[in-house]
C-alpha cells in the first residue's frame, strides 16, 4: 500500500519535471537546450529570460531599486558567448552577489551558448 504523503511526494516531483516543458529552446540545439535547462535550474532565481521560462529579475530590466538578488533581465540585455563566461566564472561583472563558477566546465559552456544565442530577444 503507498501511504498518502509518498504518493504526495511523487506527483509533487512529476509537476516539478513538468515545468522544464516550457523551455523554448528545440530539442535539436542540444547544447543550448541543456544550457536553458542549467539556466532555468541555476540562474532563474536572479535572472530573466524567457526561453528558459526564468523569471528572477525585476520588470524592465533595471537593477537599480529592486531587491539585492535582481539580476540582469535577458530579454533585454544580449550577452555574447565570452561576456557569459566571464560572468559565470567571476560572479558577474559588477561584484555583487552572483556567486562564482555556478556552473562550470561543459555546463558553463552550455549556458554561454545558451545566452548568446537567446538573449537580447524581448522575451518572444
Amino acid at each position: 500500500m503507498v501511504r498518502p504523503v509518498a504518493l504526495l511526494c511523487l506527483v509533487a516531483a512529476a509537476v516539478i519535471a513538468a515545468c522544464g516543458g516550457d523551455i523554448r529552446v528545440p530539442e535539436d540545439q542540444s547544447t543550448a537546450r541543456r544550457g536553458a535547462d542549467l539556466f532555468l535550474e541555476r540562474c532563474s532565481g536572479c535572472h530573466s529570460l524567457a526561453a528558459a521560462n526564468s523569471y528572477g529579475s525585476k520588470p524592465g530590466g533595471q537593477i537599480q531599486g529592486g531587491e539585492r538578488t535582481n539580476g540582469p533581465n535577458f530579454n533585454v540585455r544580449h550577452v555574447n558567448r565570452d561576456d557569459a563566461l566571464f560572468a559565470i566564472r567571476n560572479g558577474g561583472f559588477s561584484g555583487q552577489i552572483m556567486p562564482a563558477n555556478i556552473v562550470v566546465g561543459e555546463d558553463a559552456q552550455a549556458v554561454a551558448e545558451f545566452l548568446a544565442r537567446y538573449s537580447g530577444k524581448g522575451g518572444g
